[in-house]
């Protein structure tokens, strides 16, 4: 077999299987690290042994076995009577599950993100850590994603692994009583999942490929375990509505294209109908909250299939209410926008030079590109270049740093 070949099959694997394989582990160990690390090496023996010896049948139950076998060595090393018989549950659970090894791999992932959002977690920690455990995302990509410098985040993904296997937390579903209390970690951490996969509209990173669709996948899993969440509700009418335009987020040329400027027929019609029963169900249930304020917008926004234009006074009305309630520079940077339409450029200026200061918002690229199509619009063409500039070095898709060269380029003239 060609290496390209296997080293194909590892990847897949890796994207399709890598949270499946920690949680399994983890589950019966109780230690998410040393499962990353037994996992890790399974991989490695992969891309060094599947070129010679072809890509096994089922690639997670191989990768399975031998990250079992890699484990077991781990804890006989550290020759301790705890972690010696840590190595002999795993054992123990091949003879008595079914020998999984031999086939398909069982789905523990939901029960890992219930652990990982545990109270005894530090709170900072929960959502960050189900995107490494489940994910395999690095904290460089994870720090990106909640807007934290990459070596803080690190250190607080090594304390709550070391917390988990250090108070024993169990790896179950909690019960009913218990998932309230951990509920808005795991949407969070499905939401930074979803947003993952749906930054990449064309799937053009193998990596993060079929992010968005488990992310979906979980938030119809945790619904059916909640059906009375509105949140849980709320987040899964949110995606929906987002994963209904991705193939209009693309032209056939593969150029970045802005919401208002999409396509109507190429969004899902479908499962926009879905989400807007979902998002009804959940309003029917008196409890609003953050997520079905963000699928509202969403619904304002769609608005536009019948009407031919959003609900802008619907879309301010809600990121008022977001902002209210979250506080989230991002919902802050999303409200400016929303103002411009309604209330002009100079309005929404004002918006985003009330919020300038905070320091989450220096690396963030839509706050630079919002930055810069306002001063455009208000005539300031310097300010503007120099705010351009400082998004398209922001940002790392290259059909929207194509899309934001362009508009940078329509600033050519007299300058004020």
């Amino acid at each position: 077999m060609a290496a390209g070949d296997s080293s194909g099959a590892v990847e897949r694997a890796a994207r399709q299987g890598y949270g499946k394989l920690v949680a399994y582990l983890a589950a019966r160990t109780g230690d998410v690290a040393g499962a990353e690390d037994a996992l890790s090496e399974a991989f490695a023996a992969a891309l060094a042994s599947w070129p010679k010896e072809g890509v096994p049948r089922a690639p997670e139950a191989w990768l399975l076995a031998v990250a079992r076998r890699k484990a077991i060595d781990a804890r006989r090393r550290q020759r301790t009577r705890q972690e010696l018989s840590e190595a002999l549950l795993i054992i123990a659970d091949e003879r008595t599950a079914g020998r999984p090894c031999d086939g398909a791999v069982p789905d523990d992932r939901l029960q890992l993100m219930f652990v990982c959002a545990h109270p005894a977690i530090e709170e900072a920690a929960r959502a960050p850590l189900i995107l490494q455990a489940v994910l395999g995302l690095d904290a460089v990509a994870i720090a990106s994603a909640f807007l934290v410098a990459p070596a803080a985040m690190g250190q607080r993904l090594v304390r709550a692994k070391r917390k988990i296997r250090a108070a024993r937390i169990p790896f179950r579903v909690p019960e009913r009583d218990e998932l309230r209390e951990r509920l808005d970690a795991v949407l969070d951490a499905i939401y930074a999942v979803f947003g993952t996969g749906w930054a990449d509209p064309a799937g053009t990173v193998a990596r993060t490929r079929d992010f968005a669709e488990e992310a979906i996948w979980l938030g119809r899993l945790v619904v059916s375990l909640l059906p009375q969440s509105p949140e849980a509700l709320g987040l899964l009418a949110l995606m929906l509505h987002a994963e209904a335009r991705r193939e209009a987020r693309r032209n056939d040329a593969g150029e970045f294209v802005p919401l208002d400027e999409q396509d109507l027929s190429r969004w899902n019609a479908t499962l926009i109908d879905e989400a807007e029963a979902v998002l009804r169900r959940a309003g029917g249930m008196g409890a609003v909250g953050r997520f079905q304020l963000e699928a509202a917008v969403q619904s304002a926004h769609a608005v536009r299939r019948h009407s031919g234009r959003a609900d802008r006074e619907a879309i301010l009305t809600l990121y008022d209410a977001l902002l209210r309630l979250t506080g989230s520079p991002v919902v802050a940077v999303n409200r400016a926008v929303a103002v411009a339409e309604l209330q002009g450029p100079q309005a929404a200026l004002a918006a985003l030079d009330a919020i300038a200061a905070d320091p989450h918002l220096a690396q963030y690229q839509p706050y630079w590109a919002a930055r810069a199509q306002m001063l455009a619009l208000a005539g300031a063409r310097d300010a503007a270049d120099r705010a351009y500039e400082r998004a398209i070095g922001l940002e790392a898709d290259p059909a929207v740093r194509r899309f934001l060269q362009r508009r940078r380029a329509t600033l050519a003239g007299p300058r004020s």
